[in-house]
């Protein structure tokens, strides 16, 4: 069982995520998934683009650069992507959060 989340999140599938350090659960849709991460202090997550995203950040805290602005996200903040909008984060320390991908396959199960 997982120590932060419960039970009915961390029996969901685990997503496949291509970085080390990095887990979430996976609740997919038809049109959209919703991924519980938890993430190590790994530090850069390149920067990339994709589908819009929407997330909210419930424990820890990550530095987002969204386009050109970038700002540091804690306990309660909340954050939105648009599609094609290129943006990277920086994880220094341990973080819980959720984000909901317009992208319907931006994850596959394990």
């Amino acid at each position: 069982m997982n120590p932060f989340y419960p039970q009915v999140i961390s029996d969901l599938p685990e997503a496949d995520i291509p970085f080390d350090g990095v887990r979430g659960w996976l609740s997919q849709s038809q049109n959209h998934q919703i991924v519980f991460f938890e993430i190590e202090p790994i530090g850069r997550v390149a920067e990339h683009k994709h589908g819009a995203q929407w997330g909210v950040v419930f424990e820890g805290e990550m530095e987002l650069t969204i386009g050109d602005e970038t700002r540091t996200y804690r306990k309660g903040d909340h954050y939105f992507i648009p599609e094609g909008v290129l943006h990277s984060a920086l994880f220094k320390t341990k973080t819980w959060l959720m984000d909901l991908f317009a992208d319907r396959d931006r994850y596959r199960p394990l």
